[in-house]
């Protein structure tokens, strides 16, 4: 391919279809993020566009637009969860209302919407959208790769909630959940087991301490932490510790804790999702086993028994994150930010109150 930058004209979109040898719909096509275009073609348009230094017109008028500092929410929504996970929601209405008070613009970006996008057309789209910094939920290294590797290349100012990564570009905001799931557990356990042996008169339950633990993802940040906190305490209570990963799917802890809960003393889950699943699966067993969860969802009120779990408030979490996208934009070089957390039980008319 000749590399025609240097020329004094503007590169139009025939300029790419004939570099790349295909129509000049399908150069929109790739440019649109159609589906049902072969990856051969659209790797082929890409490099001629970086050949020629193509800039859409959707691109170029963004740039030259006035407006700046435009923010993007970047959601995960597909959690497998046959309840609504709340938590997006919560971070959406906390973004949405901060950015408001701020003057700031904010759009949002749905995960699966990336899916099929490499590093350079995620870029594009965000230049499109005229976005200048990114807010990024529960990002995975291993998941979502393209993503990853645009936040590191360091074109985009980023806030991660709930997962690592500082550098000049990027900050990170979380609570400490390693220390979130010792303390919940250590409470949970201590608690539930005097209130079962109070019932049952049987000193012995003490010290069993049999201990199914429903992790969340294999190479989750957050599931990582949490289940270390997990590990520590059951090193220090002398705990029996069964660990099956539920992928922060209801269905899939359902189907562990149908598995295993017969032969356990409690449950503890990384996520009230899970431990709503979980809970439903003992319900139906007709057997009784306390639940531990996490995230301190109002869903958990529902479940139809009263749980232990973490309180996060996520609507602050987010809008914290707004108020670090625009610090970034500013010039302010990353830095990590530690939320609160609470310890709390959740019942139904915690919820309706």
């Amino acid at each position: 391919m000749q590399n025609r930058r240097a020329k004094d004209y503007v590169v139009s979109i025939r300029d790419v279809a004939k570099e790349a040898g295909v129509a000049i719909s399908t150069v929109s096509k790739v440019l649109n993020n159609y589906p049902n275009v072969r990856n051969e073609t659209k790797n082929r348009v890409n490099r001629a566009i970086e050949q020629l230094g193509f800039v859409p017109n959707s691109i170029a008028s963004a740039l030259s637009s006035k407006r700046s500092g435009r923010v993007a929410l970047v959601l995960d929504v597909n959690r497998n969860a046959q309840a609504v996970d709340e938590i997006p929601m919560q971070y959406m209405i906390g973004a949405i209302n901060r950015a408001k008070e701020l003057g700031m613009d904010i759009i949002t970006v749905f995960t699966a919407m990336l899916s099929d996008m490499g590093t350079e057309e995620m870029t594009r789209y965000f230049q499109s959208q005229s976005v200048e910094g990114l807010i990024v939920c529960s990002l995975s290294s291993k998941e979502d790769e393209a993503l990853y590797s645009l936040i590191t290349s360091g074109k985009f100012k980023t806030v991660l909630i709930n997962a690592p990564g500082v550098d000049e570009n990027t900050s990170s905001i979380h609570i400490d959940n390693r220390k979130a799931q010792y303390e919940v557990a250590k409470k949970f356990l201590i608690e539930s087991m005097n209130i079962q042996s109070m019932n049952t008169q049987s000193p012995a339950f003490c010290k069993s301490k049999r201990i199914l633990y429903i992790s969340g993802k294999k190479e989750g940040y957050v599931s990582g932490e949490r289940l270390k906190g997990m590990q520590e305490l059951a090193q220090e209570m002398g705990l029996t510790l069964l660990i099956r990963e539920g992928n922060f799917s209801e269905l899939e802890a359902r189907k562990l804790t149908m598995q295993y809960a017969m032969h356990k003393d409690a449950i503890i889950c990384a996520s009230d999702l899970m431990a709503i699943g979980a809970m439903k699966a003992l319900i139906d067993m007709d057997i009784y086993r306390p639940v531990c969860g996490f995230d301190g969802v109002n869903l958990m009120g529902y479940a139809g028994k009263q749980m232990y779990t973490v309180g996060q408030d996520f609507k602050r979490t987010a809008a914290c994150a707004v108020e670090e996208a625009g610090r970034l934009i500013s010039g302010e070089p990353g830095r990590e930010i530690i939320m609160p957390h609470k310890l709390m039980r959740i019942k139904y008319l915690d919820v309706i109150s």
